[in-house]
């Protein structure tokens, strides 16, 4: 399985100025118990983001053009998936995002109520029609958060 794993606001946002511009444990939770002893592959941009480098518990790949010390650093998805044995999920940002929408088999999404706006925000690309989407659901942990899933349509 690949898959997108993505929290985003109303309006597609999925960072602004470099960072997630909302905090919900319950959703911390979730992405940390489906990505557990799974690979995980980011941008630079992302991963220079994280509070905790790596993190753990999970295959942490970088996709970058400049290597990290002591990081698993490819220069494209292709050259890292075929490295890759299990379940892989993509964690932004947005140009990682764009480009395992044709390599993904599901979209894991978790809809946040913030109204974010102005400078500095990253936007999810837009979702075509080699999607199906599920009916929208409250989050189990947290009723402010819901969650949708895409499928790929055969």
């Amino acid at each position: 399985m690949k898959g997108i794993l993505v929290a985003v606001s109303p309006e597609g946002v999925i960072g602004k100025n470099n960072t997630i511009p909302w905090h919900y444990s319950a959703d911390l939770r979730r992405f940390k118990r489906l990505t557990i002893g799974n690979t995980i592959i980011m941008g630079r941009k992302t991963w220079d983001s994280l509070p905790i480098k790596p993190l753990p518990k999970r295959r942490n790949i970088v996709i970058t053009r400049n290597d990290i010390e002591n990081v698993e650093c490819f220069r494209s998805i292709d050259e890292a998936i075929e490295t890759c044995k299990g379940d892989i999920w993509f964690i932004g940002g947005s140009g990682i995002y764009s480009e395992a929408m044709h390599k993904a088999d599901i979209i894991d999404m978790t809809l946040v109520p913030d109204n974010i706006s102005g400078e500095g925000c990253i936007y999810f690309p837009e979702i075509g029609d080699d999607w199906k989407e599920s009916e929208i659901r409250p989050l189990e942990d947290d009723d402010r958060l819901k969650h949708k899933k895409y499928s790929r349509r055969e």
